[in-house]
């Protein structure tokens, strides 16, 4: 019910925490080296420019919101010392502003002071209409956003929005500074390799060293606000190889210190756990490894208009073959065979926090070849001697492409079989991490691009209220070349109908409305197969047992509160 509770404070207690830890007595630095592997390395340090889970992670070291989500998915304080609510004055009473105050003193990581113009600007930035954002849907209904004074900023919605803490809370909104990304507004944005590359921030860390795709050297950063912390002098954040290569560097050989979304088979885990070097995490969020179908045409003839709405999908575009393909798939051999106990088998996109898992779709649950087989054939989609089916000349052939991991090469095997057993071909394909989630756009292989039938991969969302969530499938969010390719509409799925539960959420503060609101989009996606939801993930991560501090958290970045981890003795 915490989600509860963050509506009721938005509407009148404050009953949001701040973040407590004990007091520090140590100086800055004190422990070292702590090494981070990542499986998927880092390709950007600007989470505006892009949708991998990665990059937001490690540009969370350096670049901060106004306030985050601790681990139990509680709003905590960043750059300021109070949680607006409309209790305290901060949110106002017919819900339409919140006002944000900055705490006193604050530093950007070069010395400068941290003030309300640098708020401003970065939301100009990222609703700067020239260019491509990728966190555009936290800052929808935003009016304007003006610096009151120094410290204070004001953010004006277009109409009551019971549920205001959508830009700069969390680690995909995070502050900019104004004078370092100053001419890196719009479409120069990506071009600002400095900038993406190397932030100036107000996190514990600040980068000495960026190597794309490879490996990030940072130092504590100096000027941070509390200058006992981090106890870490230095971080070195390794990216690339395996999930069982990472796994194995903290579990086996000690050689790092965490490893990051250990996709892996549950009893491989258990055997490297049992060496005692490493303790695994895990924690179950809204965390959905699910099949995104390109409702538009991905061919390469069409050149700069493939993938775009302009050019229908040839047969994806036939509800029959999204729901044939849903059916054809045993999900729970996938959990047993791919996660375990980290696992479960879902049939929504939203199945967490609970209140919001539609009790409407369970019917994915069961496994249906035959049926599957019978849709297809009254659709009038005919098999051919091949077989393939094929209907008008066109063949069901599909190119289903996800990112290099062991169980998700696990998962396209078993599901290109179950495709052919109801005349469906499939090719198969598999690209590194650090690129299909990067956002480099000359690289036709990015995972908002899509230039693919079908691909498959999984996210989560910052806090526990799924409104900006849910608007990832707005029409405005189709990645294209207008917007850069950095939309998150990954299906180019577009219903008025949708956007109009969404702006309703926009403005519903009573939780079983927002509820009610949250479950009728996820139907509506799940009901017509435009998402093909697979497994509920958990997310499982490794520490070294002389880590002390880590906290995971499935709420925010994995990295949340790295300010607080040290070295045991």
């Amino acid at each position: 019910m915490k989600m509860k509770h963050l509506i009721t404070g938005a509407l009148g207690a404050a009953v949001l925490s701040t973040t407590a830890f004990g007091a520090a007595h140590e100086a800055q630095g004190r422990d070292g080296n702590a090494n981070i592997i990542y499986w998927q390395a880092a390709s950007i340090l600007n989470p505006y420019l892009s949708g991998g889970t990665k990059d937001v992670d490690a540009s969370s070291m350096i670049l901060e919101p106004l306030a985050g989500y601790d681990e139990n998915g509680n709003m905590v304080t960043k750059l300021v010392d109070e949680i607006p609510t409309v209790g305290n004055g901060g949110v106002s009473a017919d819900l339409t502003t919140i006002t944000w105050k900055l705490s006193e003193g604050l530093l950007w990581s070069d010395g400068s002071a941290v003030t309300s113009a640098d708020v401003v600007f970065t939301a100009n930035y990222c609703m700067d209409e020239t260019g491509g954002c990728q966190q555009l849907i936290k800052f929808g209904g935003v009016e304007s956003v003006v610096a009151v004074d120094d410290l204070t900023v004001l953010i004006t919605f277009d109409g009551p929005k019971p549920f205001p803490y959508g830009p700069f809370v969390g680690s995909t909104t995070p502050v900019l500074q104004a004078a370092q990304f100053a001419n890196c507004m719009g479409a120069a944005a990506p071009t600002c390799t400095e900038q993406n590359f190397g932030p100036i921030g107000t996190g514990p860390f600040i980068v000495t060293e960026f190597r794309a795709n490879d490996t990030i050297t940072l130092a504590a950063n100096e000027n941070y606000r509390d200058p006992s912390k981090p106890a870490f002098a230095t971080i070195t954040f390794k990216g690339g190889g395996s999930a069982d290569a990472a796994a194995r560097s903290v579990l086996e050989t000690g050689e790092f210190d965490y490893a990051w979304n250990l996709q892996l088979a549950p009893e491989i885990l258990a055997d490297m756990e049992a060496k005692g070097l490493g303790t695994l995490h895990s924690a179950f969020g809204p965390l959905v490894e699910r099949l995104m179908i390109n409702l538009t045409n991905p061919s390469a003839d069409l050149g700069d208009e493939r993938s775009t709405v302009a050019h229908p999908h040839p047969f994806m575009t036939d509800i029959a073959v999204r729901q044939a393909l849903s059916m054809a798939v045993d999900r729970p051999l996938l959990v047993e065979i791919g996660y375990g106990k980290a696992g479960k088998v879902t049939c929504n996109v939203l199945p967490s926090p609970a209140i919001y898992d539609s009790p409407n779709n369970a019917g994915c649950e069961v496994q249906d070849i035959a049926g599957a087989n019978a849709l297809l054939d009254s659709a009038g989609w005919e098999m051919g001697s091949d077989g393939v089916r094929a209907k008008d000349g066109v063949r069901l052939s599909i190119l289903y492409q996800t990112s290099t991991n062991a169980v998700r090469q696990d998962f396209q095997a078993l599901i290109k079989q179950w495709w052919s057993e109801i005349g469906v071909e499939t090719e198969l394909k598999n690209i590194d991490a650090a690129v299909f989630f990067g956002g480099d756009q000359s690289s036709p292989d990015t995972f908002q691009k899509l230039f693919a039938d079908l691909e498959m991969y999984a996210n989560n969302f910052d806090g526990t209220d799924p409104e900006a969530y849910m608007g990832s499938w707005a029409c405005s969010e189709i990645p294209s070349p207008e917007n850069a390719w950095l939309g998150q509409n990954m299906p180019r799925f577009c219903d008025p109908a949708y956007d109009a539960l969404l702006a309703e959420m926009g403005g519903t503060a009573d939780i079983e409305e927002r509820a009610r609101l949250a479950i009728a989009m996820n139907d509506m996606l799940m009901q017509t197969y435009t998402i093909i939801p697979l497994v509920h993930r958990g997310n499982v991560v490794a520490s070294a047992n002389t880590l002390e501090g880590v906290l995971l958290n499935v709420w925010d970045t994995d990295l949340w509160n790295i300010a607080d981890w040290s070295r045991s003795e």
